[in-house]
């Protein structure tokens, strides 16, 4: 008679924190009310996608906020176009709290084709 052990174990993602630096020589300003005065504009990571099938994580990157559909971005030396910008909140303790930003993006060629498959079909 053979026995068969099993073991049940839970996984949790793990949970870190990314810091977005603005200065060259590396220091991050200690204060959101440092960043104001200076008028520099904030930088926040998001989660890059590119959703051309099938979808490939391109990794987390730092951003201005205002970040917006059809502006250009450069990932590792290629043009990418944001073709959308997704935020998910998660509900904890009675309260949504922020869990993840995500940019969906598409190679700029195959965004430019896109669009103008898109006017094809309205034209026709």
């Amino acid at each position: 008679m053979a026995m068969v052990a099993s073991t049940s174990f839970t996984y949790h993602k793990p949970r870190f924190a990314v810091v977005c630096r603005k200065n060259k020589d590396g220091r991050d300003s200690s204060s959101s009310r440092e960043r104001d005065r200076d008028g520099k504009e904030h930088k926040y990571p998001f989660k890059v996608v590119e959703i051309t099938p099938p979808p490939r994580c391109l990794g987390v990157r730092c951003f201005p906020t205002n970040i917006h559909c059809g502006e250009s971005v450069t990932i590792e030396g290629q043009a990418y176009t944001v073709s959308a910008v997704t935020h998910r909140y998660q509900l904890r303790k009675g309260r949504y709290e922020p869990s993840e930003k995500r940019l969906h993006v598409l190679s700029t060629g195959r965004y430019i084709l896109n669009l103008y498959l898109q006017n094809l079909l309205d034209q026709s």
